[in-house]
């Protein structure tokens, strides 16, 4: 980048001879290089992993550990970036050779070695290990980039919070596991009262800003293993594993009351909200399905909405089934939960 100051290159020398080490430092110094030096397999070690180098110049035949072994852990531990190896031996045999370069060597020299010879391989492994580095980097980025675009794919873009695609996926896995575990599941169904309203006096500005701040009162009112996403327009869903029936009423009565509690407020204006909750749970031998169980949950909704507003109702309580029982009567339709499931009406 512009006005980066570039740092010189960092080469290691690993030789349990201190006279080979020495050269060579004194030498990769005057080039221009910075050095660090280990006698042994099990310093080099060390060193790579406190500060990696940008190159190791690897003596093979060492005490404690050779050259190989150190070779093969450093290429072996997946935190360490890529970090060429020239190895060197006094042994010019092929099948050293090859036993190095299997190891995990990028390279080969022979002793004695020739600088000049060295150097040269040195800045061509540098040259390798630019592109390697560049080519990660993108990688991460890349990476990066593909998990933002899968948060976005599953997120509600106003409140933070899962989008309806998400809960629905949230919910067939809970559903599975609890129908495999003879587990309870419970869902609370939350609609902010009065939106319409809300929207038409202070702006939708105010209405997407009343939103987030209930979006946020219902992430503190639960468990970590439960779910909360936005539904649709007002409506807010929370999934909770594990839980009964009068658990989950009780915590939506919880949710409930903090939200009435709340001081909400959007450019120095303040405003109080309400919510209604519908709740429902499985197993319940009226609810055959996953369907079902969200059908009841948002058939109890609709009679919050219908008795009143900023109250839970409870599916197939009595107050439930009889308010329920009114509004099939006086429609003609839409039966409770199990059957087809009560009309929506405006809420």
């Amino acid at each position: 980048m512009d006005g980066e100051v570039r740092r010189a290159p960092r080469v290691l020398i690993v030789d349990d001879s201190e006279d080979s080490r020495e050269v060579l430092r004194v030498r990769f110094d005057a080039t221009g290089y910075e050095t660090a030096c280990a006698c042994d397999g099990v310093e080099a070690l060390k060193l790579v992993a406190d500060s990696p180098p940008d190159v190791i110049v690897l003596d093979v035949m060492m005490p404690r550990i050779d050259g190989n072994e150190v070779a093969r852990r450093i290429k072996a531990d997946p935190s360490l970036p890529f970090i060429p190896i020239i190895m060197q031996t006094a042994l010019d045999e092929v099948e050293q050779k090859v036993r190095g370069l299997s190891a995990g060597a990028d390279d080969y020299v022979t002793k004695p070695v020739e600088f000049l010879e060295l150097e040269a391989r040195v800045r061509s492994m540098l040259r390798i290990k630019a592109l390697q580095d560049a080519l990660h980097r993108r990688e991460s980025e890349l990476e990066r980039a593909n998990a933002q675009l899968r948060e976005l794919a599953v997120s509600d873009p106003l409140t933070g919070l899962d989008n309806r695609r998400r809960l629905d996926e949230r919910f067939h896995e809970m559903f599975e596991h609890a129908i495999r575990l003879k587990e309870s599941l419970a869902v609370a169904m939350f609609d902010l009262d009065h939106f319409k309203l809300v929207n038409d006096d202070f702006g939708h500005r105010t209405g997407d800003e009343m939103l987030r701040q209930i979006g946020s009162v219902l992430r503190t009112s639960m468990r970590e293993i439960d779910h909360v996403g936005r539904y649709g327009g007002e409506e807010f869903l929370v999934l909770l594993p594990g839980t009964a029936i009068d658990s989950a009423v009780t915590f939506a009565e919880r949710a409930r009351l903090r939200v009435a509690a709340h001081r909400f407020s959007f450019e120095g204006r303040p405003f109080q909200a309400t919510i209604s909750c519908g709740v429902a749970a499985w197993p319940d031998p009226r609810l055959m399905n996953r369907d079902a169980l969200l059908q009841a949950a948002d058939d109890a909704l609709y009679v919050a909405k219908r008795t009143g507003r900023d109250r839970v109702v409870r599916y197939a309580s009595a107050e439930f089934t009889a308010n329920a029982r009114k509004s099939h009567d006086q429609h003609g339709s839409g039966a409770p939960a199990g059957g087809g499931g009560a009309a929506i009406g405006q809420r």
